[in-house]
């Protein structure tokens, strides 16, 4: 069996990344005999974000023009909505006004990872936001979806007070941007493959598939 590290490089407010993170798990069940490490890595989409974050609905005006029908970002809410409802996500849009700064949702991610948790973070930071218009920049936020996972909410409420890893997690975003990357969720494989977008599960099982093919073949024991 092919053992392959895929670092899910995605933001807490994409979108996109929900879909992301929904269909690397499919792909990881359909590609057989190729058991995935998935990682996840930190990416600010827009890092100008202040640390109480900005109103939603004049950010995404000031982004993408005024809400009309025609507006891109409508019509890419309405293509999202749709996508969502295919990988069961309840992107709930209409109720969004804050547009939070991800940076501490990305700390509160590394702690649940280095506990094995770092899939249920996302999930639930995902959801927290997307679905139920919780501010996910907010301490007390932040230190309740940890203690919904299992984390110790005293010890993250602490992590978060002291600035605990924010020089590491900038020092990781600051890599992958060097690597090229300006939009997420983007894969890698082994640092050396890479895929940008919510593709299919197919489209990414295929990737897992011929990225497993360039590693060496490890045989399993027991």
């Amino acid at each position: 069996m092919t053992r392959l590290t895929i670092e899910m490089v995605s933001d807490l407010v994409c979108p996109w990344c929900w879909l992301g993170l929904r269909r690397i798990q499919k792909a990881i069940d359909l590609a057989e005999g190729i058991e995935v490490d998935l990682l996840f890595r930190p990416f600010e989409l827009d890092p100008t974000i202040p640390q109480g974050g900005v109103n939603y609905r004049d950010y995404m005006a000031q982004k993408f023009g005024p809400e009309t029908e025609e507006n891109r970002w409508a019509t890419m809410r309405e293509a999202l909505i749709e996508f969502g409802k295919e990988e069961d996500i309840p992107f709930n849009f209409g109720d969004l006004r804050h547009r939070p700064n991800s940076f501490d949702a990305h700390r509160l991610v590394r702690w649940a990872q280095g506990q094995g948790k770092g899939a249920e973070a996302k999930e639930a930071l995902f959801s927290a936001y997307f679905e139920h218009a919780r501010d996910i920049g907010d301490y007390s936020v932040l230190a309740d979806i940890g203690e919904d996972i299992g984390l110790d909410r005293s010890i993250v409420e602490k992590l978060l007070d002291s600035g605990a890893d924010a020089e590491a997690v900038r020092e990781e975003e600051n890599t992958f941007r060097e690597m090229g990357i300006g939009g997420v969720p983007t894969y890698i494989a082994m640092r050396r493959i890479a895929v940008q977008g919510a593709e299919s599960s197919e489209k990414l099982a295929k990737f897992l598939v011929a990225s497993a093919k360039q590693m060496p073949q490890q045989r399993s024991y027991g």
